[in-house]
């Protein structure tokens, strides 16, 4: 390609002269550095182009070299464990060549060349393929077993494969096209970020994620291959939410997309995580999780690249048939770099800067999750399930990127100060939170959990619904002036808010509850109103109901260990049997 000449530098915004020949979405390099860019932008022979990473020093007349290409990432062996920048450059290995401060114009291939992987064949030569077949596997880490894919877009015969230790670059298998031409295929293949990777079909999603987090499970679940977003103000436990899912969801791939948050918030992800016990395998979390760090002081327009990398890579393991949970924290700081480039553009603005295209960009990514039959002769089941934490600036979700992403999500997690405030973790608001899945997940909890799960669930909200209209009187008038039956829902409502909604994350038991021990839960609390309901029918008071012994072994049920749940459940609803009978006894004087 030729050359074209820088003509003006805008922060991350470059335009060049000269690039007739280049195309929208290849990428660049900028000046003698070799800044990586992206084709933003065409009028005639000029080019706008978003660098990804610092401008300063950039001037007018310097080279710009096109490389024909879309921004695209590789895919292979050597992803996992690995921490990569917004453009999958490995920032481990740049640390090794350039230290702590991260240089310009760094060119390091984003898989080891170097390392060996060993090849072990699933097909002989002769066989018949099509894009999507697997022709083999390589063990990338202790859990994940890395299954090699013919390329989207080749079929033929595989006419050689080999068994032995290759690198990414190194051929595997030769391919005879069905226009008599040969391939050979790799361990890697590389896909442009900005495209979806096809499937063979798209499933209903019935079948939940599960977090271990009772408030999702329990009353706002999301299921595999859904799509759900955790709104909230500063300190809420925006990051907290993500990492509790990131550690304990039911998925066998993590992709964490740290996405213009702050610095340090991204080195507690990079310090916790390889500490953290997988609880599925005993292993290290970090040998089944890619991570994505962008932090709010790299340049913005890699904001923008670092959403779009995740999901590629994301995508590439569901095509495998594996579940792979990706959190992007926050989609609310891809939206101010789309907002400051947009800007630099002198594009039209729409609702508070922000482009008109905003909607559409969100339904773009949000739309590549899904649970799929990937393509191949015997497709696969795999799972993309997406979690996008949203920063409303002073937690007011009636600004643009909130309502934008409401639009698409059908989960709704929304976190609530006054919750934070007042210590209640996960301070997920149960009035104003919804899950659109709910419906559809009936089935299989009724099948996998119990038959009566979706009754317990339904009766647990109306008393927090019911609870709310009452506090409304209690702040008017007083506690007192409440009849017994509505001091008792008050009573059960808190006994759901502390004992059961409630969850620590750093407690070693009370950081991941089973289904089952959850649904225990929900029995018990609604044992204690049941029977304190027809206590009082029967002349009980309501005074006595209120202050049980049982009520703390209830609340204390939540740090009992899943081997004994069933024994100490039962323990407990026969004490509460006992202690129920005992506040029937009239006292005598």
């Amino acid at each position: 390609m030729d050359n074209g000449t820088i003509v003006k530098v805008s922060g991350p915004l470059v335009i060049a002269a000269g690039m007739r020949d280049a195309n929208m979405f290849d990428v660049v390099r900028v000046s003698s550095q070799g800044l990586i860019g992206e084709v933003i932008e065409m009028h005639g022979d000029r080019a706008s182009i978003q660098v990804y990473e610092e401008t300063a020093g950039l001037g007018t007349g310097e080279p710009v070299r096109s490389t024909g290409s879309p921004l695209s990432v590789d895919l292979g062996p050597g992803l996992i464990s690995t921490i990569y920048d917004g453009i999958q450059r490995p920032l481990k290995k740049i640390m090794d060549l350039t230290g702590n401060r991260l240089g310009r114009g760094i060119d390091v291939a984003a898989l080891d060349q170097d390392r060996k992987w060993h090849f072990t064949p699933t097909i002989k030569p002769g066989t018949q393929v099509s894009e999507g077949d697997i022709i083999g596997t390589v063990q990338e880490t202790e859990i994940v077993l890395h299954k090699i894919m013919v390329p989207i877009g080749l079929s033929g015969t595989v006419s050689e494969i080999a068994e032995g230790d290759f690198n990414v670059t190194e051929q595997v298998a030769l391919l005879q096209k069905d226009d008599g031409t040969t391939q050979p295929l790799t361990l890697m293949q590389r896909w442009p970020v900005r495209r979806g990777r096809p499937y063979a079909k798209k499933l209903s999603p019935n079948m939940p994620l599960v977090t271990g987090q009772r408030v999702i499970d329990s009353l706002f679940p999301i299921a595999k291959g859904g799509v759900a977003a955790i709104p909230g103000p500063f300190g809420s436990g925006k990051t907290v939410t993500q990492h509790q899912l990131a550690k304990w969801a039911d998925a066998d791939i993590v992709v964490y997309i740290g996405c213009g948050e702050r610095g340090n918030e991204m080195t507690d992800v990079l310090n916790e995580f390889p500490e953290l016990i997988d609880p599925h395998t005993g292993k290290s979390l970090m040998e089944r999780t890619v991570l994505i760090a962008n932090t709010s002081d790299m340049p913005v327009a890699a904001r923008e690249a670092s959403i779009y990398t995740g999901i590629t890579i994301a995508e590439y393991f569901r095509d495998m048939g594996y579940s792979v949970a990706l959190m992007a924290d926050s989609t609310s700081r891809w939206a101010e770099a789309l907002r400051e480039m947009s800007g630099r553009l002198e594009e039209m603005p729409g609702e508070e800067g922000y482009p008109a295209y905003l909607g559409s960009r969100l339904a773009q990514f949000y739309e590549r999750a899904g649970r799929v039959i990937s393509l191949g002769a015997n497709g696969r089941e795999g799972a993309l399930s997406a979690i996008g934490a949203v920063s409303p600036p002073g937690g007011d979700i009636s600004e643009p990127v909130s309502q934008a992403t409401l639009r698409i999500v059908k989960v709704f997690w929304g976190l609530d100060s006054s919750l934070a405030y007042k210590r209640h973790f996960p301070a997920i608001n149960w009035l104003t939170s919804y899950s659109l899945y709910t419906d559809s997940l009936a089935g299989w909890y009724g099948s996998n959990v119990s038959s009566d799960w979706m009754e317990l669930r339904g009766r647990i909200m109306l008393l927090l619904q019911e609870e709310a209209a009452l506090e409304e009187i209690v702040r008017l008038v007083g506690m007192d002036a409440l009849s017994a039956p509505d001091r008792l829902k008050m009573e059960a409502a808190r006994s759901i808010r502390e004992d059961f909604l409630h969850q620590l994350a750093f407690h070693e038991v009370d950081t991941y509850t089973s289904l089952h021990k959850q649904y225990r839960m929900m029995q018990l609390v609604m044992a204690y109103y049941d029977k304190a309901e027809e206590a009082l029918k029967s002349g009980a008071d309501i005074e006595k109901l209120a202050i049980l012994p049982v009520r703390e072994s209830i609340g204390r049920f939540k740090y009992i260990k899943e081997d004994a749940v069933d024994s100490e459940y039962e323990h407990i609803l026969s004490r509460l049997d006992g202690e129920i009978r005992q506040s029937l006894v009239k006292e005598e004087f």
